[in-house]
């Protein structure tokens, strides 16, 4: 017996820790109490886990907890139980089977229905479990049973208000399992979402390639302000972890915007003195033009300067990447093991968008990250689901960066900007304050590198295009624009003839024309 079992009535704005992280967060502290929620989703959406949670957390607070399971048996919820390395020694599990029901009631059949006639022992049995056990907490697995033996939607109304008055007399916060789609249409459902002080709903989907995603939705928690929307969850061993949506969180505005310079003077120059924090800089250009090396050129010289930074991969392997900065001279190592910097592959195949800027956030909520580089955002949008709502979900990330004070590089290939190379799938210029386009081209015999900064809102830029150089000796930026070519990033540089170069060449290598930039 739990140490509030003789406290039958409580204030009804407390909350019960539901035992899930991150759902508390999104309901703003737990489940009412004195409160019937409902919890409710198709096969294998986790429902048994986030209820067994709730249970235990009681019982680690001192209060005691009933299972009633009218579809599951108590074998079967042990075995659940010692698959996430829980024991149920604390909760009390009470079995309501309709078989055994029926079996006792048939020597004493009447002339009534036989399903009203369980449905009146199911509830005697109910009441009396927790009248014997006096819980704090109570789950009732599933009320489908009760909306069957029910008949009708009148009845199972009546059982429904006579069972949460029940509870409540008793202080009991209780969550009732149920199945079904976010929109029920069988009978009994709908009736219930209206009594419920709580309605939770838990999906999964199963993507073309990788590992099944899952979401949540509260639709509705009374006198509680939840967040609402779909929130992405896993089910891992140890139970079910929430991932809330960043979405327009309440943080003080970052406008402090001091520089991070990346250490090659001319590129400094030519982003007015460097990249400012709570900003996001687009890193875009063909496979081989040096994108990761400069983002890697930033991390380095972020941590050189004290600040911490994260890089999170989703193309290659974190080994690849630091082969490719030492080999350009770029001293990671160092950093990651005095942990002012870290690196992270991200498995695409298995992380949804919320769990990604669940790692983002905790990289600078609890690591202080200020810098942080997404590798590449191309990988992100073509692995994760539902590209329509990406863009959106991206822009909920880059908010909460960018009012965190965190300079973001994003690293993308060249057809994703709008106006250069081909129209791309999903247009993220419009999610960057700065954008550096670089580009490969051939001249005198052997590949070259460019660079130009095409956009940046805070300050001053320079629109002139200039070579990039990158060898075992490290990364150099040309002093001089090159102004002996034209159409260099549209991939087709053409030599300009003495005319041109006499007529506007010089105008534009001056920057005296209007760069763009905004």
């Amino acid at each position: 017996m739990g140490r509030h079992a003789n406290h039958p009535t409580e204030l009804r704005d407390e909350q019960a820790s539901s035992g899930v992280d991150g759902l508390d967060e999104i309901l703003r502290g737990g489940f009412p109490r004195g409160e019937v929620h409902l919890v409710q989703g198709g096969s294998g959406t986790g429902k048994t886990t986030l209820v067994l949670q709730f249970l235990l957390a009681g019982e680690r607070a001192g209060e005691s907890g009933l299972y009633i399971t009218l579809a599951q048996t108590k074998n079967g919820l042990e075995a659940i139980a010692r698959s996430h390395g829980w024991s149920l020694e604390g909760v009390a599990v009470h079995d309501l089977s309709l078989g055994d029901i029926a079996d006792q009631l048939a020597p004493e059949q009447t002339v009534l229905h036989t399903a009203e006639v369980e449905l009146g022992e199911l509830t005697r049995r109910l009441r009396q479990a927790v009248e014997d056990a006096r819980p704090r907490r109570v789950v009732l697995d599933s009320i489908g049973v009760l909306g069957l033996l029910a008949g009708s939607r009148s009845r199972f109304h009546r059982e429904i208000v006579a069972l949460r008055q029940f509870l409540a007399g008793y202080g009991c916060t209780a969550l009732f399992v149920g199945e079904g789609p976010l929109e029920p249409e069988s009978h009994g459902s709908t009736e219930f979402y209206s009594l419920a002080g709580g309605v939770i709903h838990l999906e999964q989907r199963a993507p073309d390639y990788g590992e099944v995603r899952r979401r949540l939705r509260v639709l509705k928690v009374r006198s509680v302000p939840f967040q609402g929307g779909y929130h992405d969850f896993r089910i891992q061993t140890g139970g079910i972890v929430v991932y809330p949506r960043l979405g327009m969180r309440h943080s003080e505005e970052y406008d402090e915007f001091r520089q991070i310079r990346s250490g090659l003077g001319p590129l400094d120059d030519l982003l007015g003195g460097g990249l400012e924090h709570g900003t996001t800089c687009l890193l875009i250009g063909p496979a081989g033009s040096g994108k990761s090396t400069l983002a890697a050129v930033y991390a380095e010289a972020a941590a050189r300067a004290g600040v911490g930074g994260a890089v999170f991969l989703l193309e290659e392997r974190p080994e690849t990447f630091k082969a490719r900065s030492t080999s350009v001279g770029l001293d990671l190592q160092s950093y990651l093991d005095s942990g002012r910097l870290t690196i992270e592959q991200v498995r695409t195949a298995e992380i949804t968008p919320g769990e990604f800027a669940h790692k983002v956030r905790a990289a600078v909520e609890d690591r202080r990250a200020r810098l942080i580089v997404i590798d590449s955002l191309m990988a992100y949008f073509n692995a994760m689901a539902d590209t329509s709502m990406l863009p959106v979900q991206m822009y909920e990330l880059l908010n909460f960066l960018s009012r965190s004070g965190v300079l973001t590089i994003l690293v993308t290939s060249h057809e994703w900007l709008m106006g250069i190379g081909s129209r791309q799938p999903v247009d993220v210029s419009y999610l960057s304050d700065s954008i550096i386009v670089l580009q490969m081209f051939e001249s005198d015999g052997r590949i070259r590198r460019c660079l130009a900064a095409v956009k940046k809102r805070q300050g001053e830029h320079d629109t002139t295009i200039r070579e990039l150089s990158i060898s075992p000796g490290g990364v150099h930026i040309g002093e001089e624009p090159l102004t002996h070519l034209h159409s260099i990033l549209s991939g087709n540089p053409a030599p300009v003839d003495l005319d041109r170069r006499r007529d506007g060449g010089g105008r534009q290598a001056r920057g005296e024309e209007d760069g763009g930039g905004g």
